[in-house]
């Protein structure tokens, strides 16, 4: 398995050079495995847990150890963050981890891990669709054929012959994932902190403090009885905590600065993959037609999206902090 996220995240960084080439193949690798085993994590977590209140109190100590971490050793993060900075983590924090990943341990409720993954890998195609909405970019054919494809086989999950998905759980990752691609877009040229570290934190704190006060909202509160949680769901609790959000988000931060959007969001096409055959080897999952089907037709639509070259816009040019020449949008898209 971690041969095979090395060797997608070679394929996917080709465009790139040097050694930038060869930091964002690394990070991409370690993002798959990683982001993809979370969905096994938050499965077994959520068992003995409430799935908001679990993910606030993840975020939150994960939020606060990378703040004090950046303000102590990063020199970028010497100064403290202002209220423009702040409001800026909070806006993607809402997105990427109240809506996007608290929807999905929400949503996990009523889906296999590895359904729930998949359908999360139409996250690019989201992107690409909101970027050509909002910025008026423009994708070449294959792109589109891809997006095509893999909206069909988003179709084959959730429809007719999905052999009885919940819809309530795909409604909410679909809706997941189009708040992660608006997250992921806004987080390219929103005023951020230049420390990667710090600007997770940040993100992490108020998305933690989000996810709470929704949990509490919800009435989870009910359901939390310390007594009943099990040895492994505080196991997988503390992997998410260290490797899904200490070392992976800050990744994922550094990538969206470092990498086109388009690369980045492979991960939402790997990522089912590890999810897919962890689920089957541990949680011993189905793997029913239509998910190898959907999984099939997935797989195809990043190779379409990836390898396809970016048509130059005509629309607006978006100029991201730390890039020195501004880049049109669909080279950001997926």
């Amino acid at each position: 398995m971690a041969g095979l996220s090395e060797a997608v995240a070679g394929v996917t960084v080709r465009s790139l050079r040097g050694g930038r080439a060869a930091a964002v193949g690394s990070a991409l690798g370690a993002l798959y495995l990683i982001w993809g085993s979370t969905y096994l994590g938050v499965m077994v977590a959520i068992r003995t847990m409430p799935p908001l209140l679990m993910s606030s109190v993840r975020f939150l100590v994960a939020g606060v150890l990378l703040y004090v971490w950046a303000r102590r050793r990063e020199p970028a993060a010497a100064t403290a963050p202002d209220g423009r900075q702040w409001l800026a983590a909070g806006t993607t924090g809402f997105a990427l981890l109240l809506l996007g990943s608290g929807g999905i341990a929400w949503a996990e409720q009523r889906l296999d891990s590895g359904v729930a993954a998949l359908l999360g890998a139409s996250i690019p195609l989201w992107i690409a669709l909101l970027d050509r909405a909002l910025f008026g970019s423009r994708l070449s054919r294959w792109a589109m054929v891809g997006m095509g494809i893999g909206l069909a086989g988003v179709f084959v999950l959730v429809g007719p012959a999905s052999n009885g998905v919940n819809l309530v759980g795909a409604g909410a990752v679909l809706i997941s994932s189009i708040s992660w691609a608006a997250g992921s877009l806004h987080a390219r040229s929103s005023p951020l902190p230049r420390a990667p570290l710090l600007t997770a934190g940040m993100q992490m704190i108020v998305g933690g403090a989000l996810l709470g006060v929704a949990g509490i909202a919800a009435g989870e509160l009910r359901q939390v009885h310390l007594e009943t949680v099990s040895v492994w769901s505080l196991v997988a609790f503390g992997y998410l905590v260290v490797a899904g959000s200490l070392l992976a988000y800050p990744l994922y931060q550094w990538l969206l600065r470092n990498a086109p959007t388009r690369v980045v969001t492979t991960h939402a096409y790997v990522n089912p993959a590890v999810a897919v055959l962890l689920g089957w080897a541990v949680l011993a999952e189905p793997l029913t037609r239509s998910t190898l089907v959907a999984a099939g037709a997935i797989v195809v639509s990043v190779l379409l999206i990836v390898g396809s070259r970016a048509v130059p816009s005509r629309g607006r040019v978006i100029a991201f902090p730390g890039v020195r020449r501004a880049e049109p949008a669909v080279d950001q898209a997926a």
